[in-house]
């Protein structure tokens, strides 16, 4: 650590020392009303608890510590137990998971069991299990939900090594080869009853990803600029927790040793979070647990704030159950640093009742005259500010790659009026026992909307009070009420944000798009093409090519894909062809992938990373230039009409070539085949609209009057017998003279 980032985290430290002493001693409003001490002493509370999380953030970042991946000789590698486990999935994206896994790389395939264990028994997925070539466990009765299901598939089976997928997660093809090895030696130690000189390992977790924008990148136009939501937490805080042996287990994605989970009590089932619960038993019987750094599987995150709110509800009220299960805060059986990580991990998901004080905090007194905090600006300034801007300078540190401070609360303050209530239950003992599986499959009812209802009452809050507190203000007045005026804009901003998030935007595509960077061959009509492809989804592809391609918009192209490992042949139409810098962009929609190109077709798009989304947040990028991102994109625009070019796939070439037409000799300006322009009225004397007819290199065009326009003198044809001109040796001579001539 440079001697710079250590003197600003001491700096913070002891500033935020002095300040919340100053806060505990002078500051409280112990001689006002009742609401006005228990609000206070709630503020307080919440500024103390920022800054432990903050602090145990900030020293686990610097932890030295590297997780090594083991170098393990192929025949060394022990049987592995895959279970995918889904409950009410649609059949069609379990298809994608399950198929990926058979996928998976391995020194000896016959040691990789694969099993879908689905707790609802359904025949579709039995049925799909057998066309894959996977084993299937049923449950009826959906008892003990996810753990219930995972505890009937371990009671079946039998390898040293258990992976965990959900439904929607597909796994790379390295994934068994980046988690396997950290066990083998342990595996092997257990098998001759040796003793190992270090502590088991119970997992290897691999972060989270995601193929899709989440809400937050995706409703707040940030797909470009900053990371998935929960890369900080997979990323980066897990990595953290690794250093203490306490990496969190997520549920999926995931290799455990099984072993530790019987050690551990199985899959436990008074919790909705057995993931996390597991890997604390996992803990406290002597193992440790361990996450990487490279994504080794990506999945579907939720598009809808119903649906987010949902999952984060059970994840927080999982976390809270579990940590009173397991005695985080006294159980003997964790060492400090463990008990330090938990301790963060509980007092998260409090993060939300908290930003619901820092809110409520500044309107409480702008709005209604309630005091909870006795000070004045001076004191303020002189404790308050030192400790605000270092530590927010010590946390940017901490977490740049990912995301600022300010995004942190961004996000805390969308969830923030739907935790809290259920969290605070959940802390009292009232419990929500039942699993609940969130759907990844966006919800777009116009009810969605209501969800901002919260953030516009409080947003409307917030600037009655910003405007009543500074009525009739001027000068040094102004500046006394800083303070409460700056938190209030603060707080104004990051509702301005909540608002835009919980109306979202409109959802144009069905199916995530993946850049790809291979060339492929094409034909159509006897024609073949090498083309390079420029992205791919399930239903479509684009492609670059320097010359502009006669592609017809009415026929079959069979599209023949390969990378390294996969190749699958497809068949798609022309939908539209973009031309950029001298380089022609053609979008096709498949209409057909034949049933035994079907897997490695979905292997060719799916085992691979999104770098359409980014990896880490760009720096560039303020929260001023996101807001001004937000109100100028939801601005209304005019688009201009489409023309007949538009509307046709077909490149728009330069042919700049005299014609005659009758007598006449007119300027063929631009065609796309099934228009042409012309420069000048073609008839001068005659009905426009009359059919026109035409020797053109050989072939007779026959030509319907379309428009004119006076401003630029240009006319418009439909060129009416393509498809028989398309089947001469003249056309197909001119569309290979008219591949180089860009519009």
């Amino acid at each position: 650590m440079k001697i710079s980032q250590k003197l600003l985290y001491l700096g913070a430290f002891v500033t935020s020392l002095f300040y919340l002493s100053w806060r505990l001693i002078m500051t409280i409003p112990w001689h006002d009303s009742w609401f006005a001490l228990i609000f206070g002493v709630l503020l307080w509370g919440s500024e103390l608890v920022s800054s432990i999380t903050a602090f145990i953030i900030i020293s686990n970042k610097h932890k030295d510590f590297k997780l090594e991946k083991p170098e393990i000789a192929p025949e060394r590698y022990p049987d592995v137990d895959v279970l995918i486990a889904t409950h009410n999935e649609d059949p069609d994206l379990l298809y994608k998971t399950v198929n990926a896994c058979t996928y998976m790389h391995y020194s000896d395939k016959s040691k990789v069991h694969i099993y879908v264990c689905d707790d609802t028994d359904r025949p579709e997925v039995a049925a799909l299990a057998k066309e894959l070539g996977v084993g299937y466990f049923g449950l009826s009765d959906n008892k003990d939900a996810k753990s219930g299901n995972y505890n009937n598939a371990l009671n079946q089976t039998s390898s040293p090594l258990v992976a965990t997928f959900d439904a929607d997660m597909i796994p790379y093809s390295e994934f068994l080869l980046e988690t396997v090895p950290y066990f083998v030696e342990q595996v092997e130690a257990d098998a001759n009853d040796e003793e190992l000189d270090k502590a088991p390992i119970g997992l290897i977790q691999t972060p989270q990803s995601f193929y899709n924008e989440d809400i937050f990148q995706y409703n707040l136009f940030s797909e470009d600029t900053l990371p998935n939501e929960q890369d900080f937490f997979s990323k980066g805080i897990n990595n953290f927790n690794s250093a203490c042996g306490s990496a969190f287990y997520t549920g999926s994605n995931a290799v455990l040793y099984r072993k530790a989970i019987d050690d551990a009590g199985g899959f436990p089932t008074d919790t909705i979070t057995e993931d996390f619960e597991l890997g604390a038993r996992m803990n406290i019987e002597g193992y440790v647990n361990y996450s990487t750094d490279a994504p080794m599987a990506s999945g579907l995150t939720p598009t809808d704030l119903k649906s987010v709110i949902k999952q984060r509800i059970r994840w927080g009220r999982g976390v809270i159950k579990s940590s009173y299960n397991v005695n985080i805060f006294f159980n003997p059986k964790f060492s400090f640093a463990q008990k330090v990580v938990y301790l963060n991990s509980y007092l998260y998901w409090w993060s939300f009742f908290r930003r619901m004080i820092y809110i409520l905090a500044p309107i409480l007194f702008a709005a209604f005259d309630i005091r909870v905090v006795v000070s004045n600006i001076w004191l303020l300034l002189l404790f308050g500010f030192p400790a605000y801007g270092l530590t927010r300078l010590a946390m940017c540190d901490a977490s740049k790659e990912y995301r600022t401070q300010i995004w942190g609360e961004i996000v805390e303050t969308i969830f923030a009026p739907y935790l809290t209530i259920p969290f605070l239950l959940e802390a009292f003992g009232i419990s929500e026992k039942k699993f609940k599986v969130t759907k990844k499959v966006s919800d777009n009812s116009w009810t969605l909307r209501l969800y901002a209802l919260p953030y516009i009452i409080l947003w409307s809050l917030s600037v009655y009070g910003l405007i009543r507190f500074n009525d009739g203000k001027f000068g040094s007045e102004l500046f006394y009420g800083s303070v409460i005026s700056f938190w209030l804009i603060h707080h104004i901003i990051n509702l301005t944000f909540a608002i835009f998030c919980a109306v979202g935007r409109p959802s144009y595509r069905a199916f995530v798009r993946f850049p790809v960077d291979e060339t492929i061959n094409i034909k159509v009509d006897g024609w073949a093409y090498q083309v390079h492809v420029a992205d791919i989804s399930e239903t479509g592809i684009s492609f670059k090519t320097d010359l502009a391609l006669y592609l017809p918009k009415d026929k079959d192209i069979t599209l023949y894909l390969k990378s390294q490992d996969y190749k699958a042949k497809a068949k798609g139409r022309v939908v539209r062809v973009i031309s950029d810098e001298n380089e022609w962009l053609y979008g096709l929609h498949f209409v057909s992938v034949p049933e035994s190109e079907k897997r490695e077709f979905y292997q060719y798009i799916y085992d691979r990373i999104n770098h359409n989304l980014p990896q880490v947040r760009d720096p560039w990028m303020s929260v001023w230039d996101d807001l001004l991102e937000n109100i100028l994109r939801r601005l209304p625009v005019e688009r201009r009409e489409a023309t007949p070019y538009d509307r046709m796939a077909l490149p728009k070439v330069n042919v700049n070539e005299i014609v005659h037409i009758g007598k006449e000799a007119y300027k063929l300006q631009y065609s796309n085949y099934y228009y042409m322009t012309f420069v000048g009225k073609l008839k001068q004397d005659t009905d426009e609209e009359q059919e026109l007819t035409f020797d053109y290199k050989g072939m007779d065009v026959k030509l319907d009057f379309v428009s004119y326009d006076k401003e630029a003198n240009k006319s418009l044809y439909q060129v009416t017998n393509l498809a028989s001109l398309a089947k001469t040796p003249q056309f197909k001579q001119l569309a290979s003279e008219w591949k180089g001539q860009v519009a």
